[in-house]
Order: C-alpha cells, then sequence, then structure tokens
C-alpha cells in the first residue's frame, strides 16, 4: 500500500533505558519510563499498552503483548549529546559529533560583558538553576531593577527570563536575538530561550510565550529534503524553533500537551497533502521531567494516553503514525537534567505489518531514512531504511 503522510509525534523525554555510553553522561541507572513506573506503583496506559510499548522494555503496570497493535522497537543516540536539539536533529538524519558548549560556572565575563552593553539592561543571575526556582530568588530584583534574568542547566542553553510587565515580550525576544548573534564560534548553544513570566514575588509563574532561538542544522535534515522536493513538513509545537525554521513549509505553536494533541489532530484532518505532520509533545519534559515530578509525569502520560485513539481515529488510509522521544529525562534520579537513553518507537496504521520487532536501531536517523525511502524522496546523511520490515 503507498503511503501518502506520515504523523511522528516526539514524547520529550520519554526514555526507555540507558544507553551503553549513560556512564559518559553521568546517567547509570536511568530509565525514565521504567524507574518512573516502579516509583509510582505502576503505569496506567492501555492505548500505549495495546501498541507493544512494554515488548519493548519491562514496565511496571504495562503488559506486553501477543499481538501489537504497531511495529515497535527502540532507538540508540549516536549524537554527541542528550539534549532536544541533537535528539530531533538526528531523529531527521543528521549526527552531531561535537558537543554543544555547557556552562556549569556560568557564562564567561567575554559573553556576559558584550551581552550587558548590547541590551543596555545588565542582567542577573548567570549560573545554573531551576527555571522556576531562579525566577522566585531573583524575581523581586528583577522587577526592581529591569535587569533580565540570565540562567543555564547542564543542557547548552542561554535561558532569559523576565516578567512580561517589565520587559514585554516582542522585547524579550529581541534581547534573545541579541544573545543568538553573541553566541557564536566556540560559545554556540544549542538554544537561546526566552522565558517570560506574570505575578507578584511569591506567585510568579512561567507563561507560555516561551520561545526558542536554535542554532541553524549544520546540514541539510530530511525536513529540507522533504521541502525541496515539494513535500508538506509541518511542524506543531517547538519544532519549528528546534530547526530554526529549515526546512519547514508550515508551523504552529502550542501552549501545552494537550493543545498539541489537538493542532496535531486538527492538522491530520485538514492538511491531507503528501509528507510529514512532526510534533513535538514538551510537558513531559518541561513540566514532570525537570523538576523529579513522576506522579506528575505518570498523569501527563496516562492523559496522552487516553488521546491516542482520537489520533488513530484521525489517521487515513495511507498514513503511518510514529510515536517517539528525542532522549530521557528519569524524574526518579537526583538529577533534573536529561539523561542519556534509548527511545521508544512505535509505527502504527493500515500500511504496517503490526507486531514486528524492529529491534535495536543503531541511531535515531533510522527514522529519518525509513521516511525518505517509504515517501521516495533522497535519503538523509544519516540513517538505515527499515521499511521492508514494516510495510505490508
Amino acid at each position: 500500500m503507498a503511503v501518502n503522510r506520515f504523523i511522528v509525534i516526539v514524547l520529550d523525554s520519554v526514555g526507555i533505558g540507558e544507553l551503553p555510553d549513560a556512564a559518559d553522561f553521568g546517567d547509570v541507572g536511568s530509565h525514565t519510563l521504567g524507574n518512573m513506573a516502579r516509583e509510582v506503583g505502576g503505569l496506567q496506559m492501555p492505548f500505549l499498552e495495546a501498541l507493544g510499548l512494554a515488548n519493548i522494555a519491562i514496565l511496571e503496570g504495562v503488559i506486553p503483548q501477543t499481538e501489537p497493535m504497531a511495529a515497535y522497537g527502540k532507538m540508540a543516540e549516536v549524537s554527541a549529546g542528550k539534549d532536544t536539539t541533537s535528539g530531533h536533529w538526528e531523529l531527521m538524519g543528521i549526527h552531531l559529533l561535537r558537543p554543544f558548549p555547557t556552562y556549569p560556572d556560568g557564562f564567561p565575563p567575554e559573553v556576559m560583558d558584550r551581552f550587558s552593553e548590547a541590551i543596555g539592561r545588565g542582567w542577573l543571575g548567570n549560573y545554573p538553576a531551576s527555571g522556576t526556582v531562579i525566577i522566585d530568588t531573583l524575581g523581586e530584583e528583577h522587577l526592581a531593577t529591569g535587569k533580565p534574568i540570565v540562567y543555564t542547566s547542564a543542557d547548552s542553553v542561554f535561558q532569559i527570563a523576565a516578567h512580561e510587565e517589565i520587559i514585554p515580550v516582542d522585547e524579550l525576544y529581541n534581547i534573545c536575538r541579541i544573545a543568538r548573534e553573541i553566541l557564536r564560534g566556540k560559545h554556540e548553544v544549542s538554544r537561546v530561550i526566552a522565558r517570560p513570566f506574570v505575578g507578584a514575588p511569591g506567585s510568579f509563574q512561567r507563561t507560555p510565550n516561551r520561545h526558542d532561538f536554535s542554532v541553524v542544522p549544520p546540514e541539510p535534515t530530511l525536513l529540507d529534503i522533504m521541502k525541496e522536493a515539494g513535500l508538506m513538513t509541518y511542524a506543531v509545537g517547538k519544532i519549528e524553533d528546534i530547526f530554526d525554521g529549515q526546512g519547514v513549509t508550515d508551523a504552529v505553536h502550542t501552549i501545552d500537551n494537550m493543545d498539541g494533541v489537538d493542532k496535531t489532530i486538527a492538522t491530520m484532518r485538514d492538511r491531507r497533502e503528501r509528507g510529514l505532520i512532526f510534533t513535538n509533545l514538551v510537558d513531559f519534559d518541561a513540566q514532570f521531567g525537570h523538576r523529579n515530578n513522576p506522579e506528575g509525569y505518570a498523569n501527563a502520560l496516562a492523559e496522552f494516553d487516553q488521546r491516542l485513539p482520537e489520533i488513530i481515529d484521525a489517521l487515513a488510509d495511507d498514513d503511518i503514525l510514529v510515536i517517539t522521544a528525542d532522549h530521557g529525562n528519569d524524574p526518579t534520579t537526583p538529577s533534573t537534567d536529561h539523561s542519556r537513553e534509548y527511545v521508544p518507537i512505535l509505527l502504527t496504521g493500515k500500511p504496517v505489518r503490526l507486531g514486528v520487532n524492529i529491534g535495536v536501531r543503531e541511531t535515531f536517523a533510522d527514522l529519518a531514512a525509513t521516511i525518505a525511502d517509504i515517501l521516495q524522496v533522497p535519503a538523509p546523511p544519516a540513517g538505515t531504511s527499515f521499511r521492508t520490515q514494516i510495510l505490508e
């Protein structure tokens, strides 16, 4: 059966067990799904269960299937990182062989002096921190001085938080663009992130107006290849930001996971062009993984699981649905940062040979190679197609 569209949904940070090189990243023992399942006394995900999620790894509360309703397997990351950018880029067919720089001691004066002079406001912070903690700590001083709050994490990010009544969102975005141009060469972090918030001291709340200013991919990804071939590449959520718009034909941003599901389903029904709908659901990572909240994480997975029948119902007869992830973020470990893990992959739809175990893929890029093979566009730089394993 000919395939017209792929719908790829990335469950941000839903890893499924440590990679062989996890020790190099300080992540021995990480298993986002497995450890979380034990911590909460079992995961409640009947529809992901039916697809065969527990056929990939043992997960408390999730039963392996004798006849899974999807092809299933797991994929390893080759790129030198465990972050959103390297994970998504690899899913689309390129390997990042040099890691993005990180700043466990904050950014050096050569960066911060240029930044302060360019924005004319100074800055507060400049150290690794939780985004919610740092606005509670420095928010009142920010209100008094108008200086933006700068912070980072174990990831390669330069994050700028500002109250929307002190620095309006458009001005914050412009400050981020200035930082993005400063952070080039040896200081080229993967993302500069705008983190607007509202409220009063003691009750600050981040808003949905986050925006990521990413590095442009160093070589064409599958998105570029598909766009060049005249195919649709529709980005839902922060996908457009991750690729800096490269290779994206249309995009819509989202405020949370359920908004992402809503907009994915609407796009599936409204846009029947040949190509790809590419969705990121970020709350698993941003709201629960980074905050070491296994109960919240498990509830978010259950909430997504309950929407799966709607997503599957919106599939056309010539669509393939892919559910995967971009890295781990085990909420049960002391770390609040990403973890170096395998990611699950489930593929379903009428063209798919259900119940097939595609095994352990050597790279996330095998997904891009497979999509290119099936949609008959040139192959991306990395990856090996598993088309013959999954097509009827």
